[in-house]
């Protein structure tokens, strides 16, 4: 009888042991399967990131994209007005060379009329009647009057605001 109560009992703990297997196999399932759930979780978390991230990038490419475009065109502005202002100064310096060369002509004819008059007013022989004589055109009325000039004749000499440049 011993014999057989010993192999009793190790059969009942054969069936301890699978029963206890049983007892722990919805324990692992269950562990298991809230292990998957947070996996699945996780990853759904992740990817919400990943997206939320990969909008970001783009509202930022976007604003970029604008502000690239922005400074794109105050460039073409900037270089209109340049090309305006560049081709403003081409203008004035040419108006600058014209009327330096007009002042110089006017400063000549004055150097010229006021040499004459010294070589005629030095000339012992000068006959003032005749110089009068309308049909000369060298009496000093004559020239003189349509500039409203009364004493003698000055250059002209440009001054640094008579010209804009």
């Amino acid at each position: 009888m011993a014999t057989s109560s010993s192999g009793a009992s190790s059969g009942s703990s054969t069936l301890r042991s699978s029963s206890s297997s049983e007892d722990f196999q919805p324990i692992l399932d269950e562990r298991k399967r809230k292990r998957m759930l947070s996996n699945r979780e996780s990853a759904r978390r992740s990817r919400m990131r990943k997206q939320k991230h990969l909008d970001e990038l783009m509202a930022q490419v976007s604003n970029l994209t604008n502000h690239n475009n922005q400074i794109h065109t105050s460039i073409n502005v900037t270089t209109q007005l340049y090309s305006n202002v560049e081709a403003e100064n081409l203008v004035l310096r040419a108006q600058m060379t014209e009327l330096s060369n007009r002042l110089q002509s006017l400063n000549e004819i004055i150097h010229f009329i006021n040499s004459s008059n010294a070589v005629l007013q030095n000339d012992t022989n000068f006959d003032q009647a005749a110089y009068c004589h309308p049909h000369h055109q060298l009496n000093d009325d004559s020239l003189m009057n349509p500039w409203n000039f009364s004493t003698t004749n000055q250059p002209f000499m440009p001054s640094a605001d008579m010209m804009m440049y």
